[in-house]
């Protein structure tokens, strides 16, 4: 009788440590380079957050650090939350050159189609063939940033030849290729660094999507913008978790971590960037910026010019064991079904 009332209670203290473990609040650091009142971390950083937090009851809590806030470097944020600097960073595969070759695929010149869509193709493609370039990490949303265009301070660029010696800031490797293959001189910096650089002439102009301008000012330090009838270029950005803090959850934690993660989270990332160029442009045509718009007509003569771009990228990642051209077929049928369902 003794031993079955020790047992009993050596029971009913296993399942109240249970409880207590699993009712114990857990706060995660999200680390990233932008102001909270950004597009991205306005409109579906903070959001997300909210919502995991609501659907735990509060038991998982979160401190977001925008702009740097935890110390170093935009490029240093992927290997912030590979280390466990951070739980959680949002930043750009492309700040780190060369070490996301095969995701590089996605900023290939006029590749993308709405970032939405784009968005929903990249997570399927990083949880495929681009798998072993996140080792370390848990992703839990990819996406793309709306068209991109040119914002340049003295002289706007309306054909090929505008293009011709003139310093651009690239936001990412092929970016940068692709500009230097048009002519110009490209310029590969964080975009939080470009307000500095347009205001000392460091650089002529910059590409940029449209939501981020007027949170860098670039409205107001620029003068003239171009878009494309067909999408010209976007970068990749990446949501990601520190791997050893995802699994240190309980499971019904990991369950509601991974019920806001993956496909749809990646779509409303992206829809929300894309959604930020109507403000964007709103803040540039407010200050009389003519804004001119390359036709598809001239966009094939800028396609034929940038084809040694893309063939560089395939031999690149052929070098590295990987079959480019294939690679480029994959991520276009992904954009292409994905695109379609937004018809």
């Amino acid at each position: 009788m003794k031993k079955m009332v020790v047992n009993w209670l050596l029971a009913i203290m296993t399942m109240v440590g249970a409880i207590g473990a699993n009712a114990q609040e857990i706060t995660l650091k999200i680390h990233h380079f932008l102001p909270l009142t950004s597009t991205v971390p306005r409109d579906f950083i903070t959001p997300w957050a909210e919502k995991i937090t609501k659907e735990s009851q509060g038991r998982i809590k979160f401190q977001i650090y925008p702009s740097m806030q935890l110390g170093g470097t935009p490029q240093q944020l992927f290997d912030q939350a590979k280390d466990g600097v951070a739980d959680i960073v949002w930043t750009l595969p492309g700040y780190t050159a060369g070490r996301f070759p095969m995701t590089e695929v996605f900023e290939l010149p006029f590749m993308m189609t709405d970032a939405q869509s784009t968005s929903k193709a990249l997570w399927e493609y990083v949880n495929g063939p681009a798998a072993k370039e996140y080792a370390g990490v848990k992703l839990l949303a990819v996406h793309v940033h709306g068209p991109g265009a040119f914002h340049m301070v003295n002289k706007p660029i309306k054909t090929l030849a505008d293009l011709k010696g003139r310093k651009v800031r690239a936001s990412n490797r092929q970016v940068s290729r692709a500009l230097s293959a048009l002519g110009a001189t490209p310029v590969n910096m964080p975009v939080t660094q470009l307000g500095d650089a347009l205001s000392k002439n460091v650089v002529d102009g910059a590409l940029l999507p449209f939501e981020v301008v007027p949170t860098i000012k670039v409205n107001e330090l620029t003068r003239f913008s171009t878009d494309f009838e067909k999408p010209f270029y976007t970068s990749t950005f990446i949501f990601a978790m520190n791997q050893a803090s995802y699994d240190k959850l309980p499971a019904d934690l990991k369950k509601i971590i991974d019920n806001n993660s993956g496909l749809e989270a990646s779509a409303q990332a992206g829809k929300a960037s894309q959604a930020g160029d109507e403000s964007g442009l709103a803040s540039v045509k407010a200050r009389h910026t003519p804004l001119n718009t390359i036709a598809r007509s001239e966009i094939l003569v800028w396609e034929k010019m940038l084809e040694p771009v893309t063939n560089q990228w395939i031999k690149e990642v052929g070098e590295k064991g990987a079959d480019g051209r294939k690679l480029l077929i994959t991520a276009k049928e992904l954009i292409k079904k994905h695109s379609l369902k937004q018809l």
